[in-house]
């Protein structure tokens, strides 16, 4: 399928799956947990805290060589904006800083190559957040100690409530 199909075919609405597709065009669905939005909400609130909320959003269909890939959250530059809009059905390049949220359905294996697809598609830096919040930040060069777009980025997102 195409993944304007996708979108907007009716029974793949409103499901409580990520929603991906593979280099042959077949849907792939990932369920989705509790910890893992709350990650991607706290990395969300973090650029908002940095002023850079404006430029971040969760689940961003990007077009890679091997299908539709929705990163869990992403960051563009007013650039990347000015090039592309945002009334799209999926980018055709990737966002400067794309970030991926492990989950136990999301093996690192498969983050890996999402990462390479990723950096295929024109992204800076690709950002893992483990199941503990410890974030892993990468170059195309290789793994970073800081992101280096934003270095004020904490290594550790906390999710506790207490």
């Amino acid at each position: 399928m195409e993944w304007r199909e996708v979108v907007e075919h009716p029974s793949l609405k409103d499901l409580p799956f990520k929603i991906e597709t593979n280099e042959w065009g077949e849907i792939v669905m990932t369920p989705a947990t509790g910890t893992h939005g709350l990650y991607q909400g706290r990395i969300i609130n973090w650029f908002n805290r940095l002023g850079e909320g404006d430029k971040v959003f969760p689940e961003c269909p990007i077009q890679t060589s091997a299908g539709t890939k929705v990163a869990d959250v992403a960051w563009g530059s007013a650039a990347f904006f000015k090039r592309h809009g945002f009334r799209v059905t999926s980018f055709t390049e990737s966002p400067e800083i794309v970030v991926e949220v492990k989950s136990p359905s999301n093996s690192l294996e498969r983050l890996e190559g999402k990462k390479r697809l990723y950096f295929e598609a024109g992204a800076k830096e690709v950002w893992f957040c483990d199941e503990d919040g410890d974030m892993h930040f990468f170059s195309l060069q290789g793994k970073l100690k800081r992101s280096e777009l934003f270095k004020d980025f904490p290594e550790r997102i906390d999710i506790d409530f207490v």
